[in-house]
């Protein structure tokens, strides 16, 4: 019964890779348009810190870092800036805890236009970016080859995850946006100019990237020689058409006049990964554990019907709670089998090694239980758990089935060897639960940093105690009654016989 009862509630029990650990500190990652100028970047980013710390007490001060770095090996885009936000002593919060804090944020930065957000934690973000490329727990790729169509079903995808429970800060990679002055050579006006087209891409190359003309060499030392314009024209089509242009024999001729410009928007980034385009979709959960949030995603974006040639994965933490789930699938039997054959050759026989090995599942069920009566998820740090109860159980199930074995061969009955173990261990048994137990306490109430990724641990192994000192006490010696040792005397004790005789 205890097992069945835990099998249909672990179906309900929530999955995920880490519990969230709360650093302490909030990072608001801002998001501005791909066309945004540094002047501009900075503008915005004063304006944001400004709200914040006028209208949200609890911080103390505000370091910004904006734009990517010059190796490239951040994931950032030259519009996004990440905010630390250096915050009081909780004791000195005019809010509860810090999701309320998050809140009363998220209030200020809605008011104000111009871009997007989302928040994270300094660790949290940088094992995010490593793990996935990305700042939030959840990322939806989606490939193919038409930018446009993939910019149109991530902003399809964004609408689903967002009508998803739990997901907040939806955001879709910006693809488009980036203002791109194309300059087509007409021949018809060159024509009428006389002018050749070699002249016009000299002029046009030294506007703004410089052309190469030559070489300069001082002794060993070469350095490349190039004409560049020294004030460039504007970015409009008007201040590019007004270019003024010299060509042979002196001749001034427009830029206009010349060419056909046009300026229109461009693409801002083109991802690609494994070869292929990719737009990414990101989102964070709250309130609700990863791994039901991403099963429940996976099946909505399923359902869509997708281009030939186009498809989605999904990406993030959630991605390791699945590679996790297949090692532990392959360790865990092994483990599992290992400590039966040490079993099997501790008593040179299979049936005490099974009674034994029946603490594992029974203890699994406690911690099952003990997990989902405190509404925690299934993590690798309760996996761990699951390990530490699983040696626990099974030392206590050896110290009883051993001393009930020597019992029995000394010519105890079954029942008889099974009740004075039962009697003789329950001090050692007690004591090794009690003493885990009590060991484990503070970690399974600890409220500070990292008690996140404690308290499934210390859950899982309280509660299976409680289970497998119940198996160990009262289930174990009525199944070892069942069939006596092989070999043993279903006799009196010597100790009785020789009562007896002398009697």
């Amino acid at each position: 019964v205890m097992l069945l009862l835990a099998a249909g509630v672990y179906t309900q029990v929530g999955k995920t890779f880490m519990p969230t650990m709360d650093e302490g500190d909030i990072i608001v990652g801002i998001e501005k348009l791909p066309s945004v100028s540094l002047e501009q970047t900075s503008a915005l980013d004063l304006r944001i810190q400004h709200a914040l710390m006028t209208n949200v007490p609890e911080i103390t001060g505000i370091v910004a870092r904006a734009g990517s770095d010059e190796i490239g090996l951040d994931p950032m885009g030259l519009n996004q800036t990440d905010t630390f936000l250096v915050l009081k002593p909780q004791a000195e919060w005019k809010v509860r805890n810090k999701d309320a804090l998050i809140e009363k944020i998220r209030a200020v930065l809605d008011g104000l236009p111009g871009f997007t957000y989302s928040f994270t934690q300094p660790i949290e973000m940088r094992v995010q970016e490593l793990l996935g490329g990305m700042k939030s727990d959840v990322g939806v790729k989606v490939f193919g080859e038409d930018m446009a169509t993939l910019t149109r079903l991530a902003h399809e995808f964004a609408q689903t995850t967002s009508s998803v429970a739990g997901a907040v800060d939806v955001r879709v990679e910006p693809t488009s946006g980036l203002p791109m002055a194309t300059i087509r050579m007409s021949p018809a006006k060159m024509g009428r100019l006389g002018v050749r087209a070699e002249e016009v891409r000299a002029a046009v190359e030294a506007i703004r990237a410089g052309r190469h003309v030559g070489t300069l060499v001082e002794g060993e030392r070469r350095f490349d020689v190039a004409v560049r314009v020294d004030v460039p024209p504007g970015a409009s089509a008007a201040d590019l058409a007004a270019m003024p242009l010299t060509f042979g024999e002196g001749r001034v001729v427009p830029l206009g006049d010349a060419c056909d410009i046009v300026v229109d928007e461009g693409p801002a980034q083109i991802s690609r990964e494994g070869a292929r385009r990719r737009v990414l979709v990101e989102a964070n959960v709250r309130g609700r554990d990863l791994g039901s949030f991403v099963q429940e995603l996976d099946r909505r974006l399923s359902e869509k019907k997708l281009p030939p040639g186009y498809y989605f994965t999904m990406s993030g933490q959630y991605e390791n709670l699945v590679h996790a789930a297949v090692r532990f699938a392959v360790i865990v039997p092994a483990t599992l089998g290992v400590i039966f054959v040490l079993l099997y050759l501790t008593f040179g026989d299979a049936r005490p090694a099974l009674l034994i090995f029946l603490n594992i599942p029974v203890a699994a069920t406690g911690g099952i239980l003990a997990l989902a009566s405190r509404g925690l998820p299934f993590s690798i740090s309760a996996a761990v758990g699951f390990v530490a109860l699983f040696g626990v159980a099974t030392l206590n199930g050896v110290v009883l089935v051993s001393s009930a074995r020597r019992l029995e061969i000394g010519g105890a009955s079954s029942r008889e060897a099974a009740l004075r173990a039962a009697q003789e261990r329950l001090r050692p048994v007690l004591t090794t639960a009690v003493v885990a137990s009590l060991g484990f306490l503070p970690m399974a109430i600890a409220t500070g940093t990292g008690a996140e990724v404690q308290r499934p641990l210390a859950t899982v192994v309280m509660g299976g105690l409680v289970s497998a000192t119940l198996l160990t006490l009262g289930l174990l010696p009525a199944l070892y009654v069942r069939k006596s040792v092989p070999g043993a005397a279903a006799e009196p004790m010597l100790e009785e016989r020789i009562a007896t005789r002398i009697g």
